[in-house]
């Protein structure tokens, strides 16, 4: 009786607040207590099952977050998945619905997927080394996507330093958060058809050496699905070797290099080569923010009952 009345009074405070609803940390502990753990089971099964899953985890939420905020339009069936930035190449999709799907079982209809895709993606970065954060949670899911709205706010693997930083700052973030969260390259691969143009039009900002290993997995022409490891030296281990990479031009994007160009990321990307610690503490942090983008509360959106479709 104690629990249900404080559940009540709990879900009051949340709904009674006027303007924005605040997400919290403590959202579920009343409603559905065995949520984290039933998501930490799941992400930890995936990871262990492939190393890779723990990049696109990671990368599928900051994808969604970037959209029409951390509302899990990403996971719809049609819309943001057609993007140019998403298509073939966002995946992780099965794994969020496996983690709904058990928490269904438990409590029907109370965990949003967008607060599945956030718990998610700390979860994963933690099965590879990576940092933990707390996350907020009370997010609720849209019920729209757009593949429009995404190729606008997505950014691409060729753009430069001022439009990665013009980007990241319409979303409430920093160029110190937009290279700290860059770094989750140190994890996951690139396709060549990303990074083609890179390594085959013999520019200054490239290690000669490099360029010509990449070339193997990459040819000229064909091969656009090949798949390549961002990071040649630990492409499991959440680390601070991308950063390492950019300074040497071993970079295998064009907008991983353009962060160590000789521009104004220059001394953040220094910072972090030489103190993982330091880059590992401003991940967590700037996951935080990016987390908090813009989501869906109180009566807002819907929970869906399951994550590809709207109620």
């Amino acid at each position: 009786m104690a629990a249900n009345i404080a559940a009540v009074v709990l879900m009051f405070l949340f709904l009674s607040t006027t303007c924005k609803a605040h997400l919290f940390p403590e959202f579920y502990d009343y409603t559905c207590p065995n949520a984290l753990s039933t998501i930490r089971t799941a992400i930890r099964t995936a990871v262990s099952r492939e190393r890779r899953m723990a990049a696109s985890l990671v990368r599928l939420h900051f994808h969604d977050c970037f959209v029409q905020g951390c509302d899990a339009s990403i996971l719809l069936k049609d819309g943001e998945r057609n993007a140019l930035q998403n298509k073939d190449s966002a995946r992780g999709y099965e794994v969020i619905d496996s983690a709904k799907a058990e928490v269904e079982k438990t409590c029907p209809g109370v965990v949003s997927c967008a607060d599945i895709l956030a718990v998610a993606a700390r979860d994963a970065s933690v099965a590879v080394g990576g940092p933990s954060w707390t996350v907020k949670l009370g997010r609720r899911d849209s019920t729209t996507a757009s593949s429009t709205l995404a190729e606008r706010e997505l950014p691409t693997a060729r753009d430069d330093l001022e439009t990665l930083i013009s980007l990241f700052s319409r979303k409430g973030l920093s160029a110190r958060d937009m290279v700290a969260l860059s770094g989750a390259h140190t994890l996951g691969q690139a396709r060549c058809i990303t990074f083609r143009d890179r390594i085959y039009n013999d520019e200054s900002d490239i290690d000669a050496g490099f360029a010509s290993t990449r070339k193997r997995r990459c040819p000229a022409t064909g091969g656009d699905q090949n798949l390549a490891a961002l990071d040649l030296v630990t492409p499991n281990s959440f680390d601070n070797n991308y950063f390492k990479n950019l300074i040497q031009k071993k970079g295998l994007l064009a907008s991983d290099q353009t962060l160590f160009s000789g521009g104004s990321t220059n001394s953040v990307v220094s910072e972090y080569s030489r103190s993982p610690s330091t880059f590992k503490s401003d991940f967590a942090s700037a996951m935080i923010k990016m987390s908090e983008i813009d989501p869906l509360t109180g009566s807002a959106g819907q929970i869906r009952r399951i994550c590809s479709a709207v109620n």
